[in-house]
């Protein structure tokens, strides 16, 4: 034979008795946790809008404003709206010209970094081997094709990203 035991919590049903209410100190954890969670999700929103408007108007690795800390990186990729409700995957580099043509430019970045981009005639107007650039492309395929050559040493106050405003004189931005 068995013997029923009581439950270990009393059986609650809805119009029972009310929980008893929260201690004062729960209730300022839970408004400090809250107020640092609505902090946190007005940044995230403040960063995301920043991105989208500085991408739908130009590269953002080759405007100054656009890519904030990645301002001193030497090679990398990202994603930008398409402004079409899609997204694309752009390459920035910067490093020395290796080899330029009128269709075509390699960079060399410090670390070693090789990378051969497409360019238009334009572009590889008035760069020359031994230049310092910085490319911003997109890639199909094996095929690198530059949006934006931007001619001049990218040290820390003038690199992508890096401070406000227009970019540094002797560094004209050459798209096409």
């Amino acid at each position: 034979m068995t013997t029923a035991q009581a439950p270990s919590t009393p059986d609650r049903t809805w119009g029972g008795e009310p929980r008893p209410s929260r201690s004062r100190r729960g209730k300022i954890t839970a408004a400090a946790v809250a107020a640092a969670m609505a902090a946190g999700g007005g940044a995230a929103i403040w960063v995301a809008a920043s991105s989208s408007s500085a991408s739908a108007t130009t590269d953002a690795a080759a405007r100054p404003g656009g890519m904030g800390a990645l301002g001193s990186a030497l090679h990398g990729e990202y994603v930008t709206s398409d402004g079409n409700g899609g997204y694309v995957t752009k390459i920035m580099q910067t490093g020395e010209v290796t080899e330029l043509s009128a269709t075509s430019l390699t960079a060399k970045s410090d670390d070693g970094f090789s990378k051969t981009y497409t360019v238009t005639p334009e572009q590889a107007t008035g760069l020359a081997t031994g230049d310092t650039v910085t490319v911003v492309a997109t890639e199909s395929g094996t095929t690198a094709t530059a949006t934006t050559v931007t001619d001049g040493a990218a040290g820390p106050a003038q690199a992508p990203g890096a401070g406000q405003g227009a970019p540094p004189s002797g560094a004209p931005a050459r798209t096409g």
